[in-house]
């Protein structure tokens, strides 16, 4: 039924609970690919205590994210393709409830759950935009993701169509950013979108930075990064007014850092030109039309603000607990 991907780059930390995560799914027939991408760390020998025959570890040379995704998505013998980062982890029930969806919604060629974000050890329920009240069905990917900008798709709670995934020739292996982003809207332009409203997943922010994708310290090459590589969805943005309205919103808040340091600024601007900023949150507004020296500074303070207010909390504990 089910063929769950895990790429594996120095994840040595998290992937048995990943791993475990999976083996102790209620629903028990799948197959577990882990593609090592060439990691340097121990994460392969941390695999090495498990042994069940589901469970089948590919070495690589590393290519990155995409690259793994896709190498492991053709070592697959199902035809359901369950994607899972190396440093997150499912609920027990993840697939079972992705059967239930598949089987009463077998339309759609892409499915997912709604999931918890770890921070600091605390669950946080994702704020996906789906209706209130809804529960189970499609849904219109644009519109849902829009409406809060919580992701209602990534790779850690997702289940595609193996035929479709092969259609849209998976992901994009010179993306390092948002490559999953491109290949959700490429699926979602063409097929439905299934989703059941249940906490199913959950996706660690506590993990070191270095090995995620996102960090206010990460500024990809353009060619490497999605919004600088959506220019070809132009005609169906005018026909679709809610992919417009997510497309616009992922630009003004993925190019922020761009704008602050002065990144590709031709670029930034030639974007934010087909951006309707008035519609934007005031904030966003401010980034981009106010002279970039006054922004500066405005981080900066607040960046300052933020410090002297953690130096003033750290006092006043130690004063209370040394009385």
């Amino acid at each position: 039924m089910f063929s769950v991907v895990i790429p594996l780059y120095n994840k040595a930390s998290y992937v048995e609970k990943a791993v475990e995560s999976v083996l102790c799914q209620t629903f028990s027939d799948f197959e577990l690919i882990v593609v090592n991408d060439g990691s340097t760390d121990s994460s392969v020998e941390k695999l090495a205590r498990f042994t069940d025959d589901r469970l089948k570890l590919i070495n690589q040379s590393n290519t990155g994210v995409s690259g793994a995704r896709n190498k492991g998505v053709k070592h697959a013998r199902f035809d359901y393709i369950a994607f899972l980062d190396a440093d997150d982890w499912w609920h027990e029930r993840f697939l079972e409830e992705m059967n239930a969806l598949i089987t009463q919604f077998s339309d759609a060629g892409l499915y997912g759950s709604n999931y918890f974000v770890v921070k600091n050890g605390v669950n946080t329920p994702a704020q996906v935009g789906v209706e209130a009240g809804f529960e189970m069905g499609y849904i219109n990917y644009f519109k849902v993701y829009a409406r809060t900008f919580w992701v209602p798709l990534n790779c850690s709670f997702v289940v595609v169509k193996k035929s479709v995934f092969e259609q849209e020739k998976g992901f994009n292996e010179h993306l390092r950013f948002g490559e999953d982003l491109d290949l959700w809207i490429r699926i979602a332009l063409t097929h439905k979108v299934g989703y059941v409203n249940k906490f199913l997943a959950n996706s660690n922010q506590d993990a070191e930075t270095t090995n995620r994708a996102l960090g206010t310290d990460k500024f990809w090459n353009k060619k490497e990064h999605v919004t600088f590589n959506i220019s070809h969805l132009a005609d169906q943005e005018q026909t679709q007014p809610n992919l417009k309205t997510l497309l616009d919103g992922l630009r003004v808040r993925s190019l922020v850092a761009y704008r602050l340091n002065d990144w590709y600024p031709e670029e930034v601007r030639a974007i934010m030109s087909r951006v309707d900023l008035s519609a934007q949150p005031l904030f966003y507004r401010f980034v981009y039309q106010w002279p970039r020296p006054i922004i500066n500074v405005y981080f900066r303070a607040k960046q300052y603000g933020s410090y002297l207010k953690q130096m003033l909390l750290r006092r006043f504990y130690s004063y209370v607990h040394a009385r």
